[in-house]
């Protein structure tokens, strides 16, 4: 990662950023810290701030973190002051469009695909998120894991 670059935060990199049960807890809240120290701008659009909410609402028996609305938008609101926020245009819907037609993706998929077209249109080519086969569809999107951004066996220089 260079000074000065992009990275977009998957939805599941900011409920473990925020949710202490989960495993990747700690690799989540150091990758926001080391993005820091070294320049590198976390980001995210709409669409991953309404899928933490979603989730961060949902009960726990429904997979979710049961927080109330009040916490999960006081979790939201300090995740933005640390994220750039990408806006979705009429150009991120252009190249929705053409990413759904090249790679032939449907249903579900959709939501990746639009994420992989904000990403095309703000020029981002690096995504956090635990799910990376979930990318594969999208070549102009290198998906990587928390821990795999940065070499966590070597120590921060």
């Amino acid at each position: 990662m260079t000074r000065g670059e992009l990275v977009v935060f998957d939805t599941n990199v900011l409920l473990a950023a925020t949710d202490r049960s989960r495993p990747a807890h700690e690799r989540a809240r150091r990758l926001f810290a080391r993005c820091l120290r070294f320049g590198v701008h976390p980001a995210s659009c709409g669409q991953i701030i309404r899928e933490y909410l979603v989730v961060a609402t949902r009960p726990v028996t429904a997979d979710g973190l049961g927080l109330a609305c009040e916490d999960a938008v006081t979790n939201v609101t300090k995740l933005g002051r640390l994220m750039v926020m990408l806006p979705e245009s009429a150009d991120v819907v252009l190249a929705l469009r053409e990413i759904v037609l090249s790679s032939r993706v449907s249903g579900k998929r959709i939501h990746d695909a639009n994420i992989a077209a904000i990403m095309r249109t703000h020029s981002v080519r690096t995504l956090v998120t635990e799910y990376t086969d979930d990318f594969r569809p999208f070549p102009a999107c290198r998906a990587l894991t928390i821990g795999s951004l940065w070499d966590e066996t070597k120590p921060d220089e």
